[in-house]
């Protein structure tokens, strides 16, 4: 959905010669920090055999007492303010691809507080390319100009081993997308390497709970190849995001059924973010009723609905010529909350996660979207009591079968030896002509 971009970085009068890392102050008490230029080539660039590593901060330079200007030198210590008696303690949210549109719509929202709470400082941490440093300044500058009072911290980079320093979100939107004629085992290939990379990173230096969310696609493939390479964060914490389709799915079943969309329940997208991906009707409800009950076209359910959640993202391509970046942005932001506020009695929300030990008889060892709970810690669990029958089981088997594909793969990057691709069918990403 974003674009990774790999090209040279313009000169910008925001570092100094020597390189030394720049500190800003947006009022008394919040820090806007720019990362200096690092003598390294840009750690989440590919190349066509192997990932690159990444380099690391030169220490040194980080020790050097930062150069300022004006009122950008009230520097205050953020450490011994961050807890005060009305606000919690600042968490820090890194944010890959953040000089693309769908980060332009979500940065905004997170550090309004609409995430993650009105008493819930927040540091921002942004990861982006050479090529769209410049970008990445321009955007911090708007969120400076903003005056969010919850945002105390804004820091830039394109290295993800400083930019993941300690973080407790991560929000993975960059990516390479699939251009003409390129395969999508090619696609695989490409995005996989930068999230293997990313994972490196996020294993070395994050939060050792950090939460993982990955948009960039194929998004359930990279989260796996992400959380393969993170083998000291828990599996269960990367999510691959599937929570557009399902809104997508809610909207329309409301706009069948002749309701408004809060009215509609416990929507499952099973599987894969790809036109295999399984909108599940059978255990949705409108009015706490089963679908199938409200709607009683059975064809249009079976086929009709379906097609439309499938290709809704190529339908808006269509009417206006650009990928869905403001409605993922909006969906991002409902999956976190689903993570972090106890969800409502009796409904579950989907997210791409790890199927390892799930109930359903799922093949282990692949991310997969499936029906969640939150008691609103952050964390997770599976819902049991849903049902199967022979058209939505042969649907889940099809997307399944995929993603066991796409695993294959990708086998160089997960450790798990040779990558022999052999994908049943290439199937389009949802957006994709």
């Amino acid at each position: 959905m974003a674009l990774a971009e790999l090209a040279a970085l313009p000169s910008s009068s925001a570092y100094a010669n020597n390189g030394i890392r720049v500190s800003y102050v947006i009022t008394q008490n919040r820090r806007f920090q720019l990362r200096p230029r690092l003598n390294s080539k840009i750690t989440c660039s590919v190349v066509s055999n192997e990932v690159q590593t990444p380099v690391a901060v030169n220490a040194e330079d980080l020790k050097k007492k930062p150069e300022c200007f004006g009122v950008f030198c009230l520097t205050y210590d953020l450490k011994a303010e961050e807890e005060t008696k009305s606000w919690k303690k600042m968490i820090s949210v890194a944010v890959s691809g953040a000089a693309g549109m769908i980060s332009n719509h979500l940065l905004f929202k997170l550090a309004s507080g609409e995430v993650f709470g009105q008493d819930q400082p927040i540091s921002l941490k942004l990861l982006g390319s050479e090529r769209s440093f410049q970008a990445l300044e321009g955007v911090a500058m708007e969120l400076e100009d903003s005056l969010y009072p919850l945002l105390r911290e804004v820091d830039i980079g394109i290295d993800p081993y400083d930019v993941f320093q300690d973080v407790d979100w991560a929000l993975l939107i960059g990516a390479k997308p699939r251009g003409p004629g390129m395969e999508r085992a090619g696609l695989l290939d490409i995005n996989g390497q930068i999230f293997a990379a990313q994972g490196k990173a996020l294993n070395a230096v994050a939060s050792r709970n950090v939460k993982v969310i990955i948009v960039g696609n194929p998004c359930n493939t990279n989260t796996l190849i992400c959380l393969k390479n993170a083998p000291d964060i828990p599996a269960k914490n990367f999510h691959a995001l599937t929570r557009l389709d399902e809104n997508r799915a809610k909207c329309q079943l409301a706009l069948k059924a002749g309701v408004f969309y809060d009215k509609v329940s416990n929507v499952t997208i099973w599987g894969n973010h790809s036109t295999t991906q399984v909108p599940d009707f059978l255990n949705a409800k409108i009015n706490g009723l089963p679908v199938k009950e409200v709607i009683k076209d059975i064809k249009w359910l079976e086929e009709e609905f379906t097609v439309k959640v499938q290709k809704r993202g190529g339908a808006l391509i269509q009417k206006w010529g650009r990928s869905s970046a403001a409605s993922t942005a909006v969906s991002i932001v409902d999956a976190i909350k689903s993570l972090v506020t106890p969800t409502p009695e009796g409904d579950w929300f989907s997210t791409g996660v790890y199927t390892a030990g799930n109930p359903y008889g799922i093949a282990e060892d692949i991310v997969f979207s499936m029906p969640c709970r939150s008691k609103g810690d952050g964390d997770y669990e599976l819902v049991k009591d849903v049902i199967f029958d022979d058209y939505l089981w042969s649907r889940i088997k099809k997307t399944e079968a995929e993603l066991l594909a796409e695993k294959k793969c990708v086998a160089h990057l997960t450790g798990e030896g040779i990558a022999v691709c052999d994908l049943p069918e290439d199937t389009m990403l949802p957006g994709e002509n």
